[in-house]
């Protein structure tokens, strides 16, 4: 409802508008997001100015959606965007719009829980808004920020991180005083800070002049001085405040307190006894308030109530809007809370309660949950609590679960206060060992480990829940997660002892103590641990997860000890196992760590590309899309950067981002993406997805940390910021805590280079403590290399052929030339053409610095640019000129270009071949055969499938429309 009231002019906030405005609309590209987090004290104008700035932008032609969070802690999962939509569908004429927003809200009612978890929902959600925003630049508008769910805080990080493909501004208000502690709105603050497109504006008091000026506007004229001072005072420049007491000396109420309270009570306390009742019911109440609930509350005929209403809105004490009532300021409920004796309070919220119970709605129960436990009735309000918790599971909002399940929990515990007929309470029936047990695993799920683990010691305690066996092994997993690997693994250990504990149980936990040890490190024992799991699970039906969890461990401990061969078949084997046995997620897992495997420690990066890709294509045929084939599509992008495929691998994590991925698969594809931005030298597409990688973490993922910090470095030493880059190396070594030699090496090899980088610049001095240190990591990983299977020596050793020549440009500011000649030839044993590349540069700077056999450093120096400028490296190949200029060396006139790690066939002058990768020529060679599909797939061991994907690329990059077309330009071009 429209108040009729003359509304307070906008005094002190024009520049904030302004500022608002341009940071919400005008300075933001199209497809790119922003945000402004509007932060300040209660009664400071915060809900005002969103609603200025949004009119504003709507007017400008942005599509606004506007939402309220929820004042109380069980608040239903995205309830703001729920909310601004029905407003939107209620407003909205255009059908196509209206069409958008009901097949968004239907996303939230259909949605059921699935393997892609919270995950799928927010893609579906982003995918919605894209509809509904149809082009337009989309603002949404989210007051009472600080009472936001959790599962909303993970939409705003995902959308603001770049993900959901829309051009999407943000403004949210938050009350200052609510971000104590450990607020989880803090962190998740502290983590979009670090975006160049988010600002946190705190809104101030108004300093005197605009007060003063306020003040005038309200009374019509101003005021005298001793008045001006007087409410100066008394306000502090609150405009909410000097609202409330200006309106108060303009109608001539004279005698208030100078606190908050006596200023509401005195305003309450004017109203007539059916409008008193209606801001005391709104006061009590969970905001916005309908109109038939509180019809219901107040229980007044529908004229009166009106009129009630209208008087509290007149005295500006109510807000109404189409959705509801709201206090103009929630300080009334806290001041009139006290006002009421319990009877009272309880007798409201009890009437709530009914009204509510009498109208369901999925949106209904946790309301019904905290008016029924207002009103002291636990009996009541536990279903209601239970019914909320399985919604908000249903919705994948385990932290908005976990509230729930502990509210029931504390209502089971709440002995029920005697009915106003005087009757006995009724007992509340309930299993507690289940409740216990939905909130353990709720805890564990919303990262609440010590809660989880709290819980659990309750029900282990429970006559009624689980056996002893299961209990040991929930108490690991979450343990585990906790980051307490030693007592996680005593758990394990227990299982695996007890004489009482099934068979099954044993094998899970073998299999996952072998998952354990592998991330710990300790890969002899991980693959001793996964033997015994994999022979418990021989003799066990139904542990095709925990066959796949072994293998996992087991395949890895065999590559990285000694043996790829027999690491390779237990990885394909556990392949055939989840093949057999259909699940989709064993066959995901499978996949992927035989890809990692290729592409990782065996540094087999052709055939580790084609199964990833193989494996994607899979996973997405049995629904994993938006999870495991992104994961996947990123070990395929990585194994195909190092192979120097950058164009193709710019292809495929652009083809998986689409998937718009969420958490660690969100952050595995941005990475993927960083590396190719970083080695085309794009600082403000490097940036931005480092800055969406740290805020996509919001403070975990730890495993991430290392390869986030080593292209932090790369990228700031392409910058000249080489002080950075020694930061974000010493801060690895710092924080690491991993054995895996290769990602130290990495480490290493960039800290030393950005020290002799600093060294040559003579912009930053060198550091000796830090060439000390990184000195001794490279001694470890040599000795630690040493120990481990050849694969991962071999890849190792190529990085410590780059630090040792690095310590050369330390140790004589030249370089040693025969050092940077190995490390070329090393590389180009691995087939990674880009560090082949960069030590072709620096060895011919190493022997233009001695003045010696100037003829090789010019043909290095053309072969190195010759590699940098087929990959893309815009960095690398401006130094290589930058060098070649100053030894007037000629680079355009190379005759080949860079060695390939394979040799190329002879080709015409002009290849029409050259578009297509290694892959597509094979299947176009067998389209010129004349095979169909079917056949070449056969051949390839490719799935007809993929060929007709590859045959549509090989159409597209070739121009041509049939199959006869591409085979003639095929035997135009094949070598003779």
């Amino acid at each position: 409802m429209a108040s009729d009231v003359d509304s307070a002019p906008l005094v002190g906030r024009a520049g904030t508008v302004a500022r608002l405005r341009s940071a919400l609309l005008d300075d933001v590209a199209p497809g790119h997001t922003a945000a402004v987090f509007l932060t300040g004290e209660s009664g400071m104008g915060k809900t005002r100015l969103l609603s200025e700035v949004g009119e504003q932008v709507r007017q400008a032609g942005a599509l606004v959606l506007t939402g309220t969070c929820l004042d109380i802690g069980d608040a239903s999962p995205l309830h703001p965007v729920r909310q601004a939509l029905r407003r939107l569908d209620a407003d909205l004429a255009e059908a196509r719009t209206t069409s958008a927003v009901r097949g968004l809200l239907q996303v939230f009612d259909e949605e059921t829980p699935g393997p892609d978890g919270a995950g799928a929902l927010l893609e579906r959600v982003a995918q919605g808004l894209h509809l509904v925003a149809g082009g337009r630049p989309l603002v949404l508008v989210l007051d009472d920020l600080q009472w936001v769910d959790r599962s909303t805080r993970q939409l705003l990080l995902y959308l603001l991180a770049g993900l959901g493909d829309l051009q999407l501004s943000v403004l949210a208000a938050i009350r200052a005083e609510s971000l104590r502690g450990a607020h989880p709105l803090r962190r998740v603050l502290a983590e979009l800070r670090r975006l160049r497109s988010v600002q946190v504006v705190d809104l101030l008091p108004l300093d005197r002049s605009g007060t003063d000026e306020l003040a005038a506007a309200i009374v019509g004229a101003p005021l005298p001085p001793e008045a001006a001072d007087q409410l100066w005072q008394r306000s502090g420049g609150n405009p909410f405040v000097v609202e409330e007491l200006a309106r108060d000396r303009r109608d001539g109420r004279d005698g208030l307190s100078d606190t908050l309270r006596e200023v509401f009570l005195g305003r309450v306390d004017a109203l007539p006894q059916p409008a008193h009742a209606v801001v005391q019911a709104v006061a009590a109440g969970v905001e916005p308030v309908e109109h038939w609930l509180l019809a219901q509350v107040v229980r007044l005929p529908e004229d009166e109530l009106l009129d009630a209403v209208r008087e509290a809105v007149a005295h500006r004490l109510l807000v109404g809007a189409d959705d509801g009532y709201r206090l103009r300021h929630r300080l009334v409920a806290e001041i009139l809370a006290d006002e009421l004796l319990p009877a009272e309070r309880a007798a409201l919220h009890r009437r709530y309660a009914e009204a509510l119970t009498a109208a369901p709605a999925e949106l209904h129960q946790a309301r019904l949950a905290h008016h029924w436990r207002q009103a002291g009735e636990p009996a009541r309000a536990l279903p209601a609590a239970m019914a909320a918790a399985r919604e908000a599971e249903r919705l994948h909002g385990y932290a908005e679960a976990h509230r729930h399940w502990s509210t029931a929990l504390t209502l089971a515990a709440t002995p029920a206060v005697v009915p106003p007929d005087g009757g006995r309470p009724a007992p509340v029936e309930v299993d507690r060992a289940e409740l216990l047990s939905h909130a353990a695993e709720a805890a564990h799920h919303s990262g609440e480990h010590a809660r989880a683990l709290t819980l659990l010691a309750e029900l282990s305690a429970d006559p009624a829940g689980p056996p002893t066996c299961a209990l040991h092994i929930r108490r690991a997993r979450y343990l585990a997660a906790a980051g307490r690997s030693a007592p996680a693994e005593e758990e394990y250990r227990r299982v695996l002892s007890a004489a009482d504990c099934t068979p099954h149980e044993r094998c899970t936990a073998a299999a996952r103590r072998a998952e354990l040890l592998l991330h710990l490190g300790r890969y002899a024992e991980a693959g001793e641990q996964a033997r015994e799991a994999l022979d418990l699970a021989a003799g066990v039906p139904g542990c095709t997860s925990e066959v796949v969890l072994a293998s996992s461990a087991l395949g890895f401990s065999e590559a990285f000890l000694g043996d790829p061969a027999d690491g390779l078949t237990v990885m394909r084997r556990a392949l055939e196992t989840a093949e057999s046995s259909g699940r989709p997620e064993d066959v995901a897992c499978a996949y992927l760590h035989l890809a990692e495997l290729l592409t990782g420690p065996l540094n087999i990066l052709e055939e580790g590309v084609v199964v990833a890709r193989r494996g994607a294509e899979r996973v997405a045929e049995l629904g994993l899309g938006r999870t495991w084939e992104t994961r996947l599509l990123a070990v395929a992008t990585n194994g195909l950067f190092r192979v120097g495929q950058w164009a193709e691998a710019e292809k495929v994590v652009a083809a998986a981002l689409r998937h718009r991925p969420s958490g660690a698969d969100a952050v595995e594809l941005l990475l993927a993406r960083c590396r190719l931005s970083v080695g085309y030298g794009d600082v403000e597409a490097s940036d931005r997805d480092l800055e969406a990688v740290a805020t996509v973490l919001a403070g975990g993922g730890a495993r991430h940390v290392l390869p986030m910090l080593i292209l932090r470095a790369g990228l700031a030493m392409w910058q000249g910021r080489h002080d950075l880059a020694r930061q974000a190396v010493q801060r690895g070594l710092t924080e690491s805590r991993s054995d895996d030699v290769i990602v130290l090496a990495t480490l290493a090899w960039h800290g030393l280079r950005a020290e002799a980088e600093a060294a040559a610049s003579r912009t930053v001095e060198v550091d000796p403590n830090a060439v000390r240190r990184l000195r001794e990591v490279v001694d470890r990983v040599t000795r630690k290399s040493a120990r481990a299977g050849a694969p991962v020596r071999y890849v190792a050793d190529g990085f410590l052929a780059l630090c040792d020549a690095e310590l050369s440009r330390l140790d004589d500011g030249r370089g040693d030339p025969e050092l940077w000649g190995r490390s070329a030839t090393e590389w180009d044993r691995r087939h990674h053409p880009y560090p082949a590349a960069y030590s072709r540069l620096r060895q011919a700077e190493a022997l233009l610095s001695r003045r010696s056999r100037m003829a090789t450093a010019g043909k290095l120096l053309r072969q190195a640019h010759a590699t940098a400028q087929a990959l893309g490296a815009v960095p690398l190949s401006a130094e290589i000129r930058t060098l070649a200029g100053r030894a007037r060396v000629t680079l355009d006139d190379a005759p080949a270009p860079a060695p390939r790690p394979r040799a190329a066939p002879a080709v015409p002058a002009v290849d029409e071949l050259a578009v297509l990768t290694a892959r597509e020529r094979e299947v176009l060679a067998a389209v010129a055969e004349g095979l169909t599909n079917k056949e070449i797939g056969q051949r390839l061991f490719i799935s007809e499938r993929t060929i007709g994907v590859h045959v549509s690329h090989i159409f597209d990059k070739l121009q041509v429309r049939t199959r006869v077309q591409a085979s003639a330009i095929f035997l135009r071009n094949r070598p003779e």
